[in-house]
């Protein structure tokens, strides 16, 4: 590759924020690019994980925390009204049902089996009470998991976040 490609590249993925570099690290020797670029390096500014994973859970816009995430129930908008920042591009996917399976299947079946052990049910009874228990349960956090998923995705820079 050329040394203008190399450069290109180099702006086009580490875009924000500028650290300051010594000409003593000895990396020049080793990697006759990194003489192009050793007198400053574009790092991506820090975005912290945890401010966006709990804007995520509450259904607010990562960045800013004021903004709505969704339109309904899991129809992500397009952007926030407060800040601009754009959602059209997450990809949550299967992450947010499947976490959410995960977790309530965690919370419910030492539950099922204490009260099996400890209670006489009839099946009838355990028909009735896990189902419906579990749906409940992934009605009351799949919304909140998929928050999250899109904020984890925010803050890691991933699929188009990276503005």
């Amino acid at each position: 590759p050329t040394t203008h490609s190399v450069e290109t590249i180099l702006s086009k993925r580490l875009a924000t924020r500028r650290r300051e570099t010594s000409c003593a690290d000895g990396f020049g020797e080793i990697c006759p690019y990194f003489t192009l670029m050793r007198d400053t390096i574009d790092v991506p500014a820090e975005r912290p994980l945890g401010p966006a994973l709990r804007n995520g859970w509450r259904e607010k816009c990562p960045r800013c925390g004021s903004g709505k995430l969704f339109d309904g129930y899991l129809k992500v908008r397009d952007g926030c009204d407060f800040c601009g920042q754009d959602f059209t591009h997450h990809r949550a996917d299967d992450a947010p049902s499947w976490l959410t399976i995960i977790i309530i299947g965690h919370l419910i079946a030492p539950i099922l089996l204490a009260t099996y052990q400890v209670v006489d049910l009839p099946v009838w009874a355990h028909v009735v009470i896990w189902p419906t228990l579990a749906m409940v349960g992934i009605i009351l956090l799949l919304q909140r998991v998929k928050g999250g998923v899109i904020a984890f995705q925010w803050s890691k820079r991933m699929h188009g976040f990276d503005d």
